[in-house]
């Protein structure tokens, strides 16, 4: 039998064999705040408990046929669903210290004495509705709290794959100067567009670096709005990049101004275009970049012309750490850009897909909220 409130704060269970004992507490300690479900037997009060996960307190009498409320509350300390439950016995008998104390050893929590006083009675049920309230609380931080961890890890992710990029087009391109030097005389106006390059490259760095420390210090409410120029922004990336003298980026159409956030759109076509660099297989590499305006989203989208992907990969790759078959990408890819990508697109509303058959070049797709 239950008896129900509307959107009730805490659900007290009554076991007793008798239904006027029953509705005499229920009467007792009714609040708006409380539901009651009403149990005139051990085994009623075992079923009715682990089926409802929301109960709070179980109101216990000791003394029934069958199954005594010892044994009742055994079992439902020895059941993982329901051990955190907590238990009250009452009973009109058993008051030597004995009884007392076995009643403690099975789980109860406290005691009460039929008949009962009503105030008393009041006073300690309102003690134990504060401390599930508070276990409830425990519980949600706790939720939030392996949520937050796992943001971070992925954080870890982001940072660790993003800051990587520059730092790559650094050392290439301080080793292809050096590689040069050793070889022969190196033109000054080619020392000059390498160390340039470096520079470039370590000030973008820098700026990375200080504008995730901010993207870390907010939570997703706080982290800046801003007017973006994407077509501005593609051409940076471009350049900050490094592509191999015989890859060419060409942008077609102008790409749109947004407001948006722009570390997370930065992301996205870096590490778009360092795939297409690094995958391509190519004696002259074409990447494009364009877009699409449909409605309340921009579809973007980044082709190459390099090896292609299987139709049967084309969702596996944006899983964390899944590569695809392709022997060069497998071993040299962790398997996180574009996990990264996907998860960066989907915090926005929007989808990221990709359009390839082997050997035919990939066009990688996704949608941005204007």
């Amino acid at each position: 039998m239950v008896t129900a409130n509307h959107s009730p704060d805490i659900t007290i269970m009554l076991v007793d064999d008798r239904e006027e004992n029953l509705l005499v507490l229920e009467e007792m300690l009714a609040s708006d705040q409380r539901k009651f479900i009403k149990a005139t037997s051990g085994n009623e009060a075992l079923r009715y408990a682990l089926k409802n996960d929301r109960i709070g307190l179980v109101m216990l009498d000791v003394q029934m046929p069958e199954m005594d409320g010892f044994e009742v509350a055994r079992i439902l300390k020895s059941n993982p669903k329901t051990k955190d439950i907590s238990i009250i016995f009452v009973t009109a008998i058993n008051k030597e210290e004995q009884y007392i104390l076995k009643g403690f050893d099975e789980g109860a929590v406290d005691y009460l004495q039929k008949p009962l006083d009503v105030n008393v009675t009041k006073a300690k049920v309102n003690v134990f509705e504060q401390l599930y309230h508070y276990q409830q609380e425990l519980k949600q931080t706790a939720l939030q709290l392996e949520k937050i961890n796992k943001q971070l890890e992925k954080f870890v992710y982001i940072v660790a794959h993003d800051l990587k990029s520059p730092l790559v087009g650094m050392i290439a391109a301080l080793s292809l100067l050096e590689m040069k030097n050793e070889e022969e005389v190196v033109p000054r106006e080619e020392i000059q567009e390498y160390v340039g390059h470096s520079k470039s490259a370590a000030f973008h760095l820098s700026d990375m670096i200080n504008s995730l420390l901010e993207y870390s210090r907010k939570n997703v409410a706080q982290q800046t709005v801003e007017e973006v120029d994407v077509h501005e922004l593609v051409e940076q990336i471009a350049l900050l990049i490094f592509p191999p003298r015989h890859i060419s980026i060409e942008i077609v159409g102008r790409l749109p101004v947004l407001k948006t956030k722009k570390i997370k759109l930065h992301q996205i076509f870096q590490n778009l275009l360092s795939n297409a660099i690094k995958y391509n297989d190519k004696a002259v590499g074409i990447i494009e970049i364009g877009c699409h305006d449909r409605g309340r989203m921009v579809e973007f989208y980044v082709k190459d012309n390099g090896p292609g992907i299987s139709p049967d990969e084309h969702e596996a790759i944006f899983k964390l750490f899944r590569t695809t078959s392709n022997v060069a990408q497998a071993d040299s890819s962790t398997g996180v850009g574009l996990f990264i990508l996907k998860m960066l697109v989907e915090e926005q509303g929007g989808r990221v897909w990709v359009e390839s058959e082997p050997g035919k070049g990939s066009t990688f797709y996704f949608e941005w909220m204007k």
